[in-house]
């Protein structure tokens, strides 16, 4: 591979907005083979990313991109919007990045909440992180900047790609605290789908969309608005039920329709189960653990429930 440096023309960021083409964006060869060999060698953690996700497949590309927009999502969470320099980089509803940043030894592993529509109109995807002491959270949390470069190769086999032609299926997506975020993109890629059926007549002909998101209170529930938008853009095809496990504040009037206070339950999931229904799972392991044991109990199909566990 030639040593070359990816460049942007034009892009101008500011916090909370969409990046518009303004300033170069930059990262040598070398910087990138730094980060893929240096970090993947230094990264120790017994449930490290790179070591948990070895055997799944990823895509060659390794795209430098640069954040040019910021915010916090929840008390804990921080949403980052990145510009992708790489014109080949593409993904799959659903799908992770390997998270390389230069001076951190350790590789991050972070859904991808966006969907692939803003990719290929705008060339950027969004990521939203939970604080915890990883050290690549860390950075996410205390010291990424506007115009802070990193780079990003996408892997996963957790993903919603239907082909025009194949036979419409109904969506049940299942979520628990930031495992949301793949489900956002599948989410947002379904609704691009119904727009590109109801606007040209064509392309994938999808049924409907039940999200059950579960969280420990509403402040904890993130993508609030964009979620209820969807669900009032699509009412007779994409639902919500959020579910908030210890909830000690009073609950908006613009949420309560939609809230229930507990968990997910096995009931709620069983009514939706039929034989035109995939089931998209994602949380901590032992909610997926249980949601996807109890779809097999009922005779779902293997082939039709998919899970992603978060650590």
């Amino acid at each position: 591979m030639a040593c070359a440096a990816v460049r942007i023309p034009g892009l101008r960021c500011s916090v909370g907005a969409v990046c518009t083409q303004g300033a170069s964006l930059r990262l040598t060869f070398s910087a990138l083979r730094h980060l893929t060999l240096t970090s993947i060698m230094k990264s120790k953690r017994k449930t490290d990313h790179m070591e948990r996700t070895a055997s799944v497949i990823r895509r060659e590309i390794v795209s430098a991109a640069k954040v040019c927009g910021a915010a916090n999502e929840s008390p804990s969470v921080k949403s980052l919007r990145l510009l992708i320099a790489d014109q080949d980089f593409s993904f799959k509803a659903g799908q992770w990045v390997d998270f390389f940043i230069p001076g951190v030894s350790v590789v991050g592993g972070f859904s991808i909440c966006s969907s692939p529509r803003l990719l290929e109109q705008e060339r950027m995807i969004e990521l939203a992180v939970k604080y915890t002491n990883h050290p690549p959270a860390l950075w996410v949390h205390n010291k990424c900047t506007l115009d802070s470069e990193v780079a990003v190769r996408v892997g996963g086999e957790f993903f919603f790609d239907p082909q025009p032609t194949e036979a419409s299926r109904n969506l049940v997506l299942i979520a628990g605290g930031v495992g949301i975020n793949p489900l956002l993109s599948i989410l947002r890629h379904a609704a691009d789908l119904l727009r590109e059926q109801a606007n040209k007549g064509r392309g994938y002909e999808i049924g409907t969309i039940k999200l059950f998101y579960s969280a420990k209170n509403t402040s904890e529930l993130l993508f609030k608005k964009n979620i209820l938008d969807l669900v009032n853009e699509f009412p007779e095809k994409i639902a919500c039920s959020l579910h908030v496990t210890k909830q000690t504040t009073q609950i908006s009037a613009e949420l309560k329709p939609y809230i229930t206070e507990g968990r997910i339950t096995e009931k709620e999931i069983r009514d939706h189960i039929s034989k035109e229904t995939l089931f998209y799972i994602c949380g901590p392991p032992p909610m997926t653990d249980f949601f996807s044991k109890q779809l097999e109990n009922n005779h779902v199909p293997k082939e039709h429930i998919y899970f992603e566990k978060w650590w």
